[in-house]
């Protein structure tokens, strides 16, 4: 690509080595420090003057953020004769050019790990009431450093460019209509991830303004494409957990109808994927035994027990056939397995 800065000059304590990524305003170089060149680092630098101020804001913004998921700034000098913001280096890609490379959207397990990693991120700038305000998967960096897709974890997730992060609404709003055009003045996509009410300029911003985005941009990923009208990623994607649905659903409503904030987006997703264990029903419980059901000696009309062979008022006999031990010749009960005489095993009786 052609670049405003060559390999070698150095910037600050840093030699650059090689543009890592380039935007309308400002280039990205991986650098070394000039003594210990292993030390690695990520500069960014202007190629439009009026840029300089969103760099300051961008370092001024993100240096007090100390979080595994936002890049970390190291070094910032816009007043330096070649103005500069020094950021850790993530060694892999953006999720744009994943995205590039996969048309019809991530693994589950990956789109997961993408979506908890933005959401901490961003739930940690919220809390230290800062907003991104330009959400997009070219502002998410994935720590690989060779891994393949399948070993991202979510402290790899890099949310970075906090350029929109402060600012009045009428600097917001121009900045908005510059960064979403390049230099022919084409629409180059980030009002496509930007919630309708900060484009409109009808709401002031706020936390929910960054979930419309994560919203949009989780649809992308599990898709490979941006949402349109009311339809979800599983109407694109039949593999789409319903969880992802409602909570993407959730993320891309009305401002009134999202998540409050980026940690209750995180306990929903906790929530709704916490893997359901089948309950196994207790054993019934044991019923007591009651009083043996009393019938009538056809003979004397004495009250006697289910169990009894012989009426004990008159002795007549009230079964049709009399059970014997065949053992010792005992009277065992009618419902007795073992003769309760001389312990002999009985056969069940018949009739």
């Amino acid at each position: 690509m052609a670049t405003t800065y060559q390999p070698g000059t150095r910037v600050s304590e840093y030699i650059l080595d090689a543009c890592i990524g380039r935007g309308a305003f400002s280039e990205v170089w991986r650098a070394r420090h000039h003594i210990w060149e292993r030390e690695l680092v990520a500069a960014k630098l202007p190629i439009e003057p009026e840029y300089v101020r969103y760099l300051r804001r961008e370092g001024v913004v993100v240096h007090g953020l100390r979080h595994a998921n936002i890049v970390r700034v190291l070094g910032l000098d816009p007043y330096a004769e070649i103005p500069y913001l020094i950021m850790e280096l993530v060694r892999g890609p953006s999720l744009r050019e994943v995205l590039t490379e996969k048309t019809r959207g991530l693994p589950i397990a990956a789109v997961l790990t993408v979506l908890r990693g933005v959401l901490e991120g961003v739930a940690a700038a919220h809390e230290a009431r800062i907003l991104h305000r330009d959400l997009k998967p070219g502002n998410v960096l994935l720590h690989l450093d060779g891994k393949p897709l399948d070993k991202l974890a979510v402290e790899d997730v890099k949310v970075t460019d906090f350029g929109l992060g402060i600012g009045n609404d009428e600097t917001l709003r121009s900045i908005v209509q510059s960064v979403s055009m390049d230099r022919e003045g084409r629409l180059v996509g980030t009002l496509a991830y930007m919630a309708p009410e900060l484009r409109d300029g009808r709401d002031p911003p706020e936390p929910r303004c960054d979930l419309y985005s994560i919203g949009v941009m989780l649809f992308e990923t599990l898709t490979g494409e941006r949402p349109a009208g009311a339809e979800l990623p599983s109407t694109l994607r039949a593999d789409v957990p319903e969880a992802l649905d409602e909570i993407f659903r959730r993320l891309y409503a009305h401002r009134d109808r999202r998540y409050e904030s980026a940690r209750a987006v995180l306990a929903d997703l906790d929530v709704r994927l916490r893997p359901r264990r089948t309950a196994v029903p207790p054993p019934p419980p044991p019923v007591p035994a009651g009083p043996a059901r009393r019938t009538t000696c056809p003979s004397c009309g004495a009250a006697t027990e289910s169990d009894d062979q012989f009426c004990t008022q008159c002795g007549s006999q009230i079964v049709a056939r009399i059970r014997r031990c065949p053992a010792c010749g005992a009277f065992p009960g009618l419902q007795d397995r073992f003769c309760i005489f001389c312990g002999a095993g009985l056969v069940s009786p018949q009739g």
